[in-house]
């Protein structure tokens, strides 16, 4: 489902929901959630990008932005590979799907932002205290 203003919000509670859920089918273990740290280290990413977003003008995004996203795309897939938690959290919260939907779209790129703050506020929220 593409994110918007109405949505993004409840998107992220049901991925972090989900994530917290989730049990290894062959053991009925909780199958760890990526801690709020790794999380963090994405926003950090996305919130690099934002201030250069947000002082663009027009809603187009730059090539040089556009490159910058690109990037992030491929660190989100690096982390992903590095740790299963932070796979599963891409996966369940469809990180991918939604930096291809940002298409050069300045406002779909804020809409992607708020949504990966949202999912550290409700991975604090309904998380174990991890750090």
């Amino acid at each position: 489902m593409k994110l918007d203003e109405n949505n993004y919000v409840d998107l992220a509670e049901k991925a972090i929901k989900k994530l917290e859920a989730m049990t290894n089918p062959k053991t009925g273990r909780k199958i760890p959630m990526a801690t709020t740290s790794k999380i963090r280290n994405l926003l950090a990413m996305t919130a690099e990008i934002y201030n250069e977003v947000q002082n663009s003008s027009g809603e187009l995004l730059s090539n040089d932005i556009k490159g910058r996203i690109n990037y992030l795309k491929i660190r989100v897939v690096y982390e992903a590979g590095r740790e299963p938690s932070v796979k599963n959290l891409v996966e369940t919260a469809e990180i991918l799907q939604h930096i291809d939907e940002i298409k050069g779209n300045k406002r779909q790129y804020i809409l992607f932002s708020r949504y990966m703050e949202a999912l550290v506020a409700y991975r604090k929220f309904y998380g174990e205290n991890d750090d």
